[in-house]
């Protein structure tokens, strides 16, 4: 990652399993932040509660709470304890005072309205792996997210999403891998890897018509600015 001019990287934890190691990775190598949370695929054997996770979340490099949100992809209602779940995130993040990543999938209109609901605009975050309209991005930015694109926004195929990357401003814009999975091209079917967020960056640019140099320097601003990292 670094050799690649990749000077830092946000591991997030999904699951009750992996927090511990994934902040613990974190604190051990420069570059590394983490975040404390449960993806709202997971099973559990039981689920969090907002004590567990603000004492998980005061640790240090925990700089967000997530991943966390909707997804109606793969699941069948009834889901009230994925929403449940994600309430319980909202209330976590809003009492440490840090941001959320956001995870949405056939689910962005619940996601917007428990958003509202829980008062996540106290705390921000990210809408992190993004692949909705504008529409969205425009609701979520209005309560004080970001918009972050991964890999996908590299596939010539992803028309609606590639014209959302035109729209978001420079201020709320980030980029990831989301990796393991989903490699940009020129990549794109291998495991994926934090180096090839550059080839994201890259699309962007094209995209919106900016330098490289401008796009890298933007969304390294925006993500000291959204996890309050000081530098």
């Amino acid at each position: 990652m670094h050799a690649a001019g990749v000077g830092m990287a946000l591991n997030i934890s999904t699951s009750t399993r992996d927090m511990v190691s994934v902040v613990q990775f974190a604190q051990a190598h420069e570059g590394i932040f983490a975040t404390v949370g449960i993806h709202p695929d997971n099973t559990e054997p039981q689920e969090p509660d907002v004590g567990a996770l603000v004492a998980q979340g005061r640790a240090e490099k925990v700089v967000a709470i997530g991943e966390t949100g909707l997804d109606y992809f793969r699941l069948r209602e009834p889901l009230d304890w994925q929403r449940e779940r994600f309430r319980t995130h909202i209330r976590a993040a809003r009492e440490v005072g840090k941001p959320l990543v956001v995870h949405t999938r056939a689910a962005a209109q619940d996601t917007l309205r428990i958003l509202r609901e829980e008062r996540a605009q106290e705390v921000g975050g990210v809408m992190h792996c993004f692949t909705e309209d504008i529409g969205v991005a425009r609701a979520a930015m209005e309560l004080g997210f970001f918009i972050s694109f991964s890999g996908i926004v590299t596939f010539k195929s992803a028309k609606t999403l590639r014209e959302v990357a035109v729209l978001v401003p420079d201020e709320r814009i980030l980029v990831e891998t989301d990796a393991p999975y989903l490699a940009p091209v020129p990549h794109r079917g291998k495991t994926n890897e934090p180096a090839w967020v550059a080839h994201v960056a890259s699309t962007l640019a094209e995209l919106r018509g900016q330098s490289m140099e401008h796009v890298c320097s933007i969304t390294t601003d925006n993500f000291y600015k959204l996890f309050n990292i000081l530098h």
